[in-house]
């Protein structure tokens, strides 16, 4: 008796088991190949810079004076999206966004040619000393998403970050696609990415606005949509962790 209950536990236990372990349908093709732009193959570079707030003024100055020389110049695959300050969330903050026409090669391209700029390699040095921290992101763009081209101000931008539960990005892809649509009518969505390499499962979208209220006007107004409601009770779960800033552009930045 006792030989018989042993050996079927391991069977029980195996079934019991098999009632709560979400079954995942095989995939084949990755995210990044069901999510991004087809016709394009850009890869952008978000880096998010935290300096020493006695050091802000002397940092846009420096940035302002040489990353437009440097990232005009036609051998370089590479574009200045955007660069900002935060105004509202993490203080003295500077926020970059770059575009590689080309994708990891041409990224490769630019960071060989760059070691061997001189001004860059001082710019570099003399940047870093002004700063606490720094990181980056590589992210694609995904497909049914704004092309993020320039645009004039004044305006404000919002980058809300969104850190998903690992394994819901197609979700989160494909409830966006129609959430898009209730975010048009204003001309405010501006680019949405997903992350590649640094911290992953990261979303960001980015907004403009002529200023705050109008902000609050436009979120407000997509929740007497038929249907804006139903896709954020379904998203909702999917996220980890939000951050919102609220961001000033400077004035080298193409989107202002």
């Amino acid at each position: 008796r006792g030989l018989v209950s042993s050996a079927s536990r391991p069977r029980e236990d195996s079934w019991l088991k098999s009632l709560f372990v979400r079954k995942v349908d095989p995939r084949k093709d990755a995210h990044s190949n069901l999510l991004a732009k087809r016709e394009t193959s850009s890869l952008y570079k978000l880096q998010i810079h935290n300096v020493k707030p006695e050091y802000l003024d002397a940092y846009n100055k420096l940035c302002q004076e040489v990353l437009p020389k440097i990232h005009e110049e036609k051998h370089y695959p590479c574009a200045l999206v955007g660069t900002w300050n935060t105004w509202y969330g993490e203080q003295d903050q500077a926020v970059h966004l770059w575009r590689y026409e080309g994708g990891y090669p041409a990224l490769n391209e630019v960071m060989n040619k760059l070691r061997q700029n001189k001004e860059f390699t001082e710019f570099r040095k003399e940047r870093g000393n002004m700063l606490l921290s720094r990181k980056n992101q590589l992210l694609l763009e995904f497909s049914f998403w704004n092309e993020p081209i320039p645009r004039e101000g004044p305006n404000i931008y919002e980058l809300r970050s969104y850190q998903l539960r690992p394994g819901t990005m197609i979700e989160w892809g494909n409830y966006w696609a129609r959430a898009i649509r209730f975010r048009q009518d204003n001309n405010e969505a501006v680019g949405g990415f997903f992350s590649q390499i640094g911290q992953l499962y990261m979303v960001h979208h980015l907004w403009a606005y002529k200023d705050l209220q109008t902000r609050e006007d436009i979120r407000n107004a997509a929740w007497h949509k038929p249907g804006w409601d139903e896709l954020v009770y379904y998203t909702v779960p999917l996220i980890q962790e939000m951050e919102s800033r609220i961001m000033i552009p400077l004035k080298i930045s193409p989107l202002q």
